[in-house]
C-alpha cells in the first residue's frame, strides 16, 4: 500500500484541531473552567498529535508511510478493546442472573419496554419524577400518574413496575383507605423502590412485618424540601409514624436545587400553604403524561448518545485514567455541606409530624461509593450532629447494617454502582422495623 501525497498528514492535523478545540468546548463551555485538571491531559494529548502531526509533512515518504501504518494498527486495537470493554460487563452481569434465576436478562432500553408494552396498554406510562416539574410556577405535581402502570427501572436484570395508587405514588391504592396507617415513608428512590418489585420494596417488607398499613411518598430524585412538600400535603391524622429516609450521596445536592423552585420555598415561608394536590390528581395526571412525551424522546436521545461513547473510547479512556498518578486528577467537586435551610426543613418536618400526633424516624442511608473508595465522613458526621440536636432518632443504616456486611457491595445489584438488590432492601427493612418497632 503507498500513501500518496499529504492526505494522512491533513486528517492528522484535523482531528489533532478538532481533538483541542472539542476539549476546550468540553472544559471552558460545559464545564466553565471548574474541571481544567481533568481536561489538562487532553490539551496535552491534542497538542502532542498536533507537533505530530506538522512534522510529518516534512519526514520522508517511506517513514511516513510507516507511521501511518503504525498509527492505524494502534487506533485499531484500542477500538477493539473498546467493544471488548462494551460487552464483557453485559456478557458477565446475563450469565450471573441466568445462573441465578433460570430467566434471560432484560437487555432492553426503558424506551423501548416502554414502546413495546404501549403496544398492549395503553394505559402503561413512564415514571416522571417531581424534580422534573421544578421550574413550573402554576403547580409542582409531587408523584406521577395514578392508577396506572408504571415502568420504573432495571438494574437487577428485570424492570421493576408498579401499579401506582389514586395519587400516582408506589402503593396498594386500599392502603389509603386503611383505618389506620403504621408507617408513611418519605425519601427518594430508594423508598420509590427503584429497581425492585412489590414486596420487596421498604414498604412492602415494612408492612409485612408489622402486619400494619404502610405507604409511601417517595420518589427518585426527591431531595429534603421535595419530601416536606410531600408531607404538607399527604400527611393524614392516620399516620402513627413517619420515616423520614436521607440518602446521603445527593440529597444536599437536591435540597440546593430545591431551593430555587419558587413553589417549594413556600412550604417554607409559610405554614398555610397547600397546592391542594389531593383535589387535583385529574391536572397532576395529564402534567405527568404531557411530560412522558419529552422523557421518552429524551431516553431515545440518550440512547444514541451513549452509542456515541464508543467512537470517543469511552471505556477505553475511563481505564486508563484509573493509572493516572492522582496529582494529575482533578480534585472532587465539593459536596454542598448541611445548611440553615437543611436544619430549617428537618425541623419543620418532625414539628408537622409531632403536631400530627406521630413518632418521627431519621433514617440515613448510604451510597455505594462508601465501599469502595476512600470516603470522606465530613458531612456524615454534620447530619448526624443536626439530627441529635433536633433529637430526632437517627436510625444509622451504615452502621447498623452495612458494616456488619463481609462485602456490603454484595447488597448492591451485581456488586455494581447502583440502588439495592433484593437482599439489600429486606436487610435494610429489617432494621427499620426493629429499631421503630413498638415491641422493641
Amino acid at each position: 500500500m503507498k500513501l500518496k501525497g499529504r492526505i494522512f498528514p491533513t486528517i492528522f492535523f484535523v482531528l489533532s484541531v478538532f481533538l483541542l478545540l472539542y476539549t476546550f468546548y468540553k472544559s471552558e463551555v460545559v464545564w466553565k473552567g471548574t474541571r481544567i485538571n481533568y481536561y489538562t491531559l487532553y490539551y496535552l494529548l491534542g497538542l502532542i498529535l498536533l507537533v505530530s502531526s506538522i512534522f510529518i509533512f516534512f519526514i520522508n515518504y517511506k517513514i511516513r508511510e510507516y507511521f501511518f501504518i503504525i498509527f492505524l494498527s494502534f487506533l485499531s486495537t484500542l477500538y477493539i478493546f473498546e467493544f471488548y470493554l462494551n460487552s464483557i460487563e453485559s456478557i458477565i452481569i446475563s450469565k450471573i442472573y441466568k445462573d441465578r434465576t433460570g430467566e434471560k436478562f432484560d437487555e432492553r432500553e426503558k424506551f423501548e419496554i416502554y414502546s413495546d408494552l404501549k403496544k398492549n396498554d395503553e394505559s402503561v406510562v413512564l415514571n416522571v419524577a417531581p424534580v422534573f416539574h421544578l421550574t413550573n410556577n402554576k403547580l409542582i405535581p409531587l408523584s406521577g400518574v395514578s392508577n396506572s402502570q408504571t415502568i420504573h427501572c432495571n438494574e437487577n436484570g428485570y424492570y421493576s413496575i408498579y401499579q401506582s395508587d389514586r395519587y400516582g405514588f408506589n402503593n396498594p391504592d386500599s392502603e389509603w383507605d386503611q383505618k389506620e396507617i403504621e408507617y408513611l415513608l418519605v425519601g427518594d428512590s430508594y423508598v420509590h423502590s427503584a429497581c425492585v418489585n412489590r414486596p420487596n420494596d421498604i414498604t412492602s417488607v415494612l408492612r409485612t412485618l408489622s402486619n400494619k398499613s404502610a405507604l409511601n411518598l417517595g420518589y427518585g430524585g426527591n431531595g429534603p424540601l421535595l419530601q416536606y412538600a410531600g408531607l404538607r400535603e399527604y400527611l393524614s391524622k392516620k399516620v402513627n409514624k413517619v420515616v423520614w429516609v436521607y440518602f446521603e450521596g445527593n440529597d444536599l445536592i437536591n435540597l440546593n436545587n430545591e431551593l430555587e423552585s419558587r413553589i417549594l420555598n413556600y412550604y417554607l415561608d409559610n405554614q398555610n400553604f397547600s397546592q391542594d394536590l389531593k383535589n387535583k390528581q385529574k391536572k397532576i395526571d395529564d402534567i405527568n403524561n404531557f411530560a412522558i412525551e419529552k422523557e421518552f424522546k429524551r431516553l431515545k436521545e440518550r440512547n444514541f448518545s451513549n452509542k456515541l461513547n464508543i467512537l470517543k473510547l469511552s471505556k477505553v479512556r475511563t481505564t486508563l485514567y484509573n493509572y493516572v498518578p492522582e496529582k494529575y486528577k482533578p480534585k472532587p467537586q465539593p459536596r454542598p455541606k448541611p445548611s440553615k435551610k437543611f436544619y430549617e426543613v428537618l425541623a419543620l418536618a418532625k414539628n408537622l409530624a409531632l403536631k400530627n400526633n406521630s413518632k418521627f424516624y431519621f433514617v440515613y442511608l448510604p451510597e455505594y461509593s462508601r465501599y469502595k473508595d476512600n470516603y470522606d465522613n465530613t458531612n456524615y458526621r454534620e447530619v448526624k450532629k443536626i439530627v441529635k440536636q433536633l433529637q430526632i432518632p437517627f436510625i444509622d443504616i451504615h452502621t447498623e447494617v452495612f458494616e456488619k456486611e463481609e462485602n456490603p457491595l454484595n447488597l448492591f445489584p451485581f456488586k455494581l454502582s447502583g440502588h439495592l438488590n433484593v437482599d439489600g432492601y429486606k436487610k435494610v427493612s429489617e432494621k427499620i422495623y426493629k429499631l421503630t418497632s413498638d415491641n422493641k
